[in-house]
């Protein structure tokens, strides 16, 4: 496996989905199955782009930083900031389970709205 092209893969699937065009993300970066894991979105390769195309339609203006990568073994885990509308902002813990061929076949994922105020200055990213 090559651990640097998963994480390579991996981003853009996400950034490419996020940012509008999640049936491009499946056809260049999805193997033969998509496992979803998140319960707000739909198992498989359509309930993925229903989701993210209903996300484009109704939040253009978001946006999405990608603030570390890991990889090891078939899994790549994702650290991001997204802001939303209304400075509305998130932060997410994507883990992508790659096949032999670094294509993305499983997805799970933790997210959390960064608060207004924290008990420390630290950032969550």
């Amino acid at each position: 496996m090559n651990l640097e092209q998963n994480k390579q893969n991996a981003i853009a699937f996400y950034k490419m989905a996020y940012e509008g065009n999640p049936k491009k993300a499946i056809e260049l970066y999805v193997g033969d199955k998509y496992i979803q894991h998140n319960p707000a979105v739909a198992n498989g390769t359509q309930g993925f782009i229903d989701y993210f195309e209903r996300m484009q339609t109704e939040f253009p203006n978001k946006s999405i930083n990608f603030v570390r990568s890991i990889a090891e073994g078939d899994l790549v885990s994702l650290h991001t900031h997204q802001i939303w509308p209304d400075n509305d902002q998130y932060i997410t813990m994507d883990f992508f389970r790659c096949d032999d061929n670094g294509k993305i076949v499983e997805h799970w994922d933790a997210i959390q709205q960064i608060p207004k105020t924290a008990a420390n200055e630290n950032t969550m990213y």
